[in-house]
């Protein structure tokens, strides 16, 4: 049975216009990375996780996580934390911000999250996941998601037993990630679970791990009923997955590649400033330029240059091509959509790139 990505669907009052999500990404899911997400398909996108404790203390590089784009729209925020009240501070914050969606993490992995007893942690206290939900969901207008893992231990099935109560609490969807927080991103995700989480609640599931194709994209929504699936690490440098689980066959040429590799640039030192981008933007080198694109070497080049207006320049020389990497970046800069982001009163700095 093919499902039709392109169908609308709805999480609470918000409607979602395909049933691709781009997930939340610690290190990632930054403002650019979510607008190229929406520009290639993804009906959903989400910010990496912000710490409600960041935002309880008004520090200023977690309120910067909260800069918002037009373009943006449909849009997650993702909180993390263990504390019910602060946790409902942060959601109230994030709905002024202007998100459509406040989503809560209960799946991260990283034993500097777990250890607070934040993240996939919660799924261990089902009374304090709950409360949680609870809170968030009386603090807000929004809708609320809750994203988490199988549990904590290789074969746990805690997510089937969590899962209804979290519904219970005010959860308007739920996302599973069917790996263990043992396992981190080893081994493969066991959708069967999933597609029993589906029987289990009467809100829409969103499948997440291992969706690396639109074959694996059918066969995931087909086998489970789920109402959506969520694309991560395959998306990472590599906007054109999107456009391919949606149908589009094409790959990129290399100017094609550079373009949006050089906007992607452009629009991270517009957001959080040059300083921070020069070390954040090295990963994504490798992403855009490997899958054979480029040779190999071509990536550790553009890691040795010293400022970002050098990588840049090297990028554009290195795809001069009909119709050349510089006529595609034009497009595309022209095809941007023009609208002021909705900030928090946040300091100047922030929304400065300082």
């Amino acid at each position: 049975m093919q499902v039709d990505l392109n169908e609308s669907w709805r999480i609470g009052a918000v409607e979602i216009p395909s049933r691709l999500v781009l997930a939340p990404m610690a290190g990632v899911s930054v403002q650019a990375f979510r607008r190229q997400g929406r520009r290639f398909g993804a009906g959903l996108v989400c910010s990496e996780m912000v710490s409600c404790a960041g935002l309880s203390y008004k520090n200023e590089r977690t309120l910067g996580y909260l800069r918002i784009a037009a373009d943006e729209h449909p849009l997650a925020v993702q909180i993390f934390g263990a504390e019910p009240g602060v946790m409902a501070e942060a959601a109230r914050m994030v709905e002024d911000a202007g998100a459509d969606i406040v989503d809560i993490n209960f799946g991260c992995p990283v034993r500097k999250v777990t250890k607070t007893g934040a993240g996939a942690h919660c799924l261990e206290e089902p009374a304090r996941a709950c409360a949680i939900v609870e809170a968030v969901a009386n603090a807000i207008s929004l809708p609320l998601s809750v994203k988490m893992r199988r549990g904590l231990a290789n074969g746990s099935r805690t997510c089937l037993e969590i899962g209804p109560q979290l519904v219970d609490a005010g959860a308007a969807t739920l996302t599973l990630h069917p790996r263990s927080a043992k396992q981190m991103y080893t081994g493969e995700a066991d959708h069967s679970l999933t597609a029993e989480l589906v029987e289990l609640v009467d809100v829409p599931v969103i499948a997440s791990g291992d969706i690396t194709s639109r074959a694996r994209a059918q066969t995931v929504l087909a086998t489970t009923g789920a109402a959506a699936v969520m694309v991560g690490r395959a998306a990472q440098g590599n906007p054109w997955a999107l456009r391919q689980i949606m149908g589009e066959d094409a790959e990129p040429s290399r100017e094609e590649v550079v373009a949006e590799l050089v906007l992607f640039m452009r629009e991270t030192i517009r957001e959080v400033g040059e300083h921070r981008a020069t070390g954040f933007l090295k990963k994504f080198y490798g992403w855009y330029l490997g899958r054979g694109r480029f040779p190999k070497p071509f990536k550790q080049e553009l890691v040795q240059l010293q400022t970002l207006d050098e990588v840049e320049q090297r990028l554009l020389a290195a795809a001069p091509g009909a119709p050349g990497a510089r006529f595609v970046l034009e497009r595309l800069e022209d095809e941007l959509p023009q609208g002021d982001e909705v900030l928090l009163d946040l300091p100047i700095s922030i929304y400065g790139g300082g």
